[in-house]
This record gives C-alpha cells, structure tokens and sequence, in this order.
C-alpha cells in the first residue's frame, strides 16, 4: 500500500516531515510525497497553472503510483483541493483519501480575505509583489507565526519566488461557484472511503461545523482536531499520525 501526500500553497513537501516521520516510527514504509509544480517542484514550459490543470497533475502522478498498487491519498490545503478534483474525475484511483479543508467545497463557502485579494485583478498582483519582496527572515517569522515549524518555514521561504508565479492563477480558477460546484458534484457521487481532518483553529476552512456537515454528505468519517491550527502536521504529527494509522486500519478490516 502506497501513502501519498500532496500540499498547497505556500507550501513545499517539507510540511509533512513531522508527520512522515511519526509514521515511519510506527511502521508505515510506502510513503511518496507529491509536490505540485511551482510549490516546491520546478514548473513546466506552458504551465497554466489552473486547478484544472493541477487536478490532471495529480491524476497522472496517481496512474502512475498505481502501477505499484492501491494508494491511500492524503490532502491538505490546496492538496485537498487538487484530491478533490481528482476525486470528481477519477476516483478509481485511490483506496482512501484524507483531507482538511473540506469546508472549501460547502456550498456557502467564501474564500478568506488573502484569497480574494489574490481573485482581484491588480490587487492580487501588488500582494505577490509584496510577497516577492519580503526578506526571508520576515518569511519564515509569518509562517512560524501561524504554527508551521521552522525546518518547513525555512524551506518554503526559500522556494516563495516560485510560487508566486502560480497563485494568482490557481486561486482565479478556484473563484467562486467553482468550489461549491465541485462539492456538490462530490456529493452525488459514490466515493471511495474518506476522513475529513477537522483542525478547530483553522482560519481559511470557514464557520465551525461546515467541515463535519461535509464529511457527512461525502459519506467521509470526521475527526475533530481540537485546538490545532492551519498546520496541524506540524502542530500535532503524533494526534494526526494516529488517526490516520487507525482510519486505514479500518479500511483493512
């Protein structure tokens, strides 16, 4: 069984060290972080940068891990986002998934105050210049503020310049109706077994309560995360280490 983990934005694979190593100590050997492009991984000549166009990423990199049998998913952030569209188009590909954010897809969602700065036209593009040009110690301290460690904080300031290339496009095609649509096409579906992690502290995901009304109509098991923020891999590897060992325990029995 492969377990693979994709992240968002601002984001590198390195938010998941914590966790992968929590569950490496407790056994779990198949592990493959993805990395989309821009966020940690180099972007291809023509690179659009659309959830659409992330959503197809994620299904190649799936259809390939296939080929070394079944794939547990787990998403976070904009991951979750990109597990969510691979779910809508080809759900076949994975055993399980497990996400946060699924209160980005209810259908009352409105996108946080960054995110909409992002969607405006000319507004968006001041913010990613500002982002441009903050030093790296003003990096790391904004991330570290909000609860990602320093080792990820560091490596994701490093790897900023390239994100901001992608941004703004990512979040303009994920512009409302878009991620509404996709949940409510997500819940007219039969999915494959899932867990929506549920971190209380979580500024971007919405009114408390969405996330758990979601996991019901996915069909999903909800797991609270109580007092975990935005970056509860960071925050609480060993808490979310344990129920993700115990949700795909479940799956075997």
């Amino acid at each position: 069984m492969t377990i693979a983990f994709v992240h968002g934005n601002p984001e590198t694979d390195a938010i998941w060290d914590d966790l992968v190593g929590e569950l490496a100590g407790r056994g779990v050997a198949d592990m493959v972080l993805l990395s989309p492009p821009g966020f940690g991984a180099p972007i291809p000549d023509g690179w659009s940068a659309t959830r659409e166009e992330y959503r197809d990423w994620l299904v190649d990199q799936l259809v390939r891990l296939n080929a070394r049998g079944p794939v547990d998913i787990v998403g976070h952030d904009w991951g979750a986002g990109h597990v969510f569209g691979l779910l809508e188009v080809r759900p076949d590909l994975v055993r399980s998934w497990a996400c946060d954010c699924t209160g980005l897809i209810h259908p009352d969602y409105v996108w946080h105050d960054m995110a909409q700065l992002w969607q405006t036209s000319g507004v968006g593009e001041e913010v990613v210049a500002g982002m441009r040009a903050a030093s790296r110690e003003e990096r790391v301290a904004m991330m570290t503020a909000s609860g990602m460690s320093v080792v990820a904080a560091g490596d994701v300031a490093d790897s900023l310049d390239g994100m901001t290339d992608c941004i703004l496009p990512l979040y303009r095609s994920g512009a409302q109706p878009a991620v509404s649509d996709l949940g409510s096409t997500l819940c007219s579906m039969d999915l494959p077994p899932g867990l929506a992690l549920d971190p209380s502290e979580d500024p971007y995901v919405g009114p408390a309560g969405r996330a758990a009304e979601m996991a019901l109509r996915l069909g999903a098991r909800h797991e609270p995360l109580d007092g975990a923020g935005h970056w509860w891999m960071c925050e609480r590897p060993a808490a979310a280490s344990a129920i993700l060992l115990d949700f795909w325990a479940g799956l075997e029995a």
